[in-house]
């Protein structure tokens, strides 16, 4: 079989790179070992957690909520067994929409382990060992990440666990530890502490979102800690024994001093790593990089002429919509186009409640740059629309440069921030300033006037509500 285009995992990434590459005319295939497509976001990954988190949300609400709305019903309980059945029926779903999309595309779905017999052959192995060939001038490579561990606290998918059996545990801990202060330990371990679990997070940096602004950190760890979470900064863990009806994990403190943690179950939620087993690349001749990425250019291609790769295997944040411009990027150049990505740009967003979301620099990076810069915040709670939802927690920050006032970064904790971020991701990709931020109508009430209101106040102090 021959193909203009072939795509080797059908995450975000590699399916909408197959998206792109079909609709600008190149015969397309997309490689995917498992039986579903949507890889580890759609499958065990960023839509499932997204589904437990807005079902352990509802039950938060009902249980501390409702009353104060006045609305009075019985002590709600939870039934884990059809919370994660919703789950999984959402994961289906929406795995299907992607096969529908191959379909529509005219995309040729194999489905098996693909590997490099050299630069433009790819070999299919499927579960029952059935081996295909397909011939392509292009490929790109999007198979991903896996869960990261490091030595002492290997899962053994029973009592110490990943997000991808966390997924799927079918009771709530009474108490939780989450090794990882990170965007993944922090939503699942949220999940289960709006159901009832006492959440201990063991962290070896001085914060949570270490790479986050540390307003975001500061104002993330207040709400977390009136969600009954307790966290343990700057501890290395030691090991993780799980001792038949739970665990127990070892660890120094800052001190030195040895610290043992015991609970149900450990979510070991320290980062991913890229997955690159059995792809053959040395049959190619691509080149591998640092903590196993692979090596490419600024067009995404690798030392092998008409071999791209994106998403997780490559450098860069590992988010999703990160994989998808990268896929988009890539399908366009190989059809020829000059298309457009600016990773400073690219938003990062953690969806506890409220959630956090941040876009740009930093703080810390500006002042490590030697940036002269402004910044302007804004307290969630004097917004109007906050009060009458009863979600004030949180604010959101501007930072400007001092001499054009072209915005720098925003950050935010507050509720809806994933869709608010949005605004500063398009005022920043045409360069605005933080006045022309704070001179945009705002609908009221919103949550949005928070942003106008920080805009203004990193403009001549000018926020008009506090």
């Amino acid at each position: 079989m021959k193909y203009d285009v072939v795509v080797i995992g059908s995450g975000p990434g590699g399916y909408v790179a197959a998206i792109r590459a079909a609709q600008l005319g190149k015969k397309t295939a997309i490689i995917e070992k498992y039986n579903t497509l949507g890889g580890t976001c759609l499958n065990v990954g960023c839509i499932p957690s997204k589904a437990l988190l807005d079902s352990s949300e509802h039950f938060h609400n009902a249980t501390h909520n409702f009353e104060k709305h006045g609305i009075e019903i019985p002590s709600p309980k939870v039934n884990m067994q059809q919370m994660i059945a919703r789950k999984n029926g959402v994961v289906k779903q929406t795995c299907d929409g992607i096969q529908y999309l191959m379909d529509k595309n005219k995309i040729d779905v194999h489905t098996g382990l693909g590997s490099f017999v050299d630069k433009n052959k790819i070999k299919v192995t499927d579960s029952e060992g059935k081996e295909t060939i397909l011939e392509t001038e292009k490929t790109i490579i999007a198979t991903g990440s896996k869960p990261n561990y490091f030595p002492g606290m290997e899962p053994d998918k029973d009592r110490i666990i990943t997000s991808t059996e966390m997924l799927n545990l079918e009771e709530v801990p009474e108490n939780l530890i989450v090794i990882g202060g990170g965007v993944i330990g922090l939503e699942l371990g949220s999940v289960h502490a709006r159901l009832g679990a006492k959440v201990n997070v063991i962290e070896f940096a001085g914060s949570i979102l270490p790479t986050m602004d540390s307003s975001v950190s500061k104002e993330l760890t207040k709400v977390l800690k009136k969600e009954g979470f307790k966290f343990n900064l700057n501890h290395r863990v030691q090991n993780v024994e799980n001792t038949g009806n739970g665990v127990k994990v070892t660890a120094l403190n800052k001190k030195g001093e040895e610290v043992v943690f015991e609970a149900d179950y450990c979510l070991v939620a320290v980062g991913r790593k890229p997955f690159t087993e059995g792809l053959g690349l040395e049959n190619a001749g691509v080149k591998m990089g640092d903590r196993g990425m692979i090596d490419v250019n600024d067009h995404l291609e690798t030392n092998v002429p008409g071999i791209y790769a994106i998403g997780d295997v490559v450098r860069g944040a590992m988010l999703a919509h990160k994989a998808e411009e990268e896929g988009v990027y890539v399908a366009e150049l190989i059809a020829g186009q000059k298309p457009h990505l600016n990773y400073n740009l690219i938003p990062g967003v953690v969806y506890t409640w409220p959630e956090a979301a941040s876009v740009g620099k930093t703080e810390e990076e500006l002042k490590e740059q030697g940036v002269n810069y402004k910044a302007g915040s804004f307290p969630v709670k004097a917004l109007g629309r906050a009060r009458a939802s009863m979600d004030i927690m949180g604010m959101v920050k501007v930072l400007a440069d001092a001499e054009t006032d072209e915005v720098l970064g925003v950050h935010m904790v507050s509720a809806r921030a994933a869709d608010m971020i949005m605004e500063a991701v398009t005022a920043m990709e045409y360069r605005a300033s933080a006045e022309d931020m704070a001179r945009i109508c705002h609908p009221h009430p919103t949550y949005t006037e928070a942003t106008k209101e920080a805009a203004l106040a990193a403009t001549e102090n000018r926020a008009l509500h506090i």
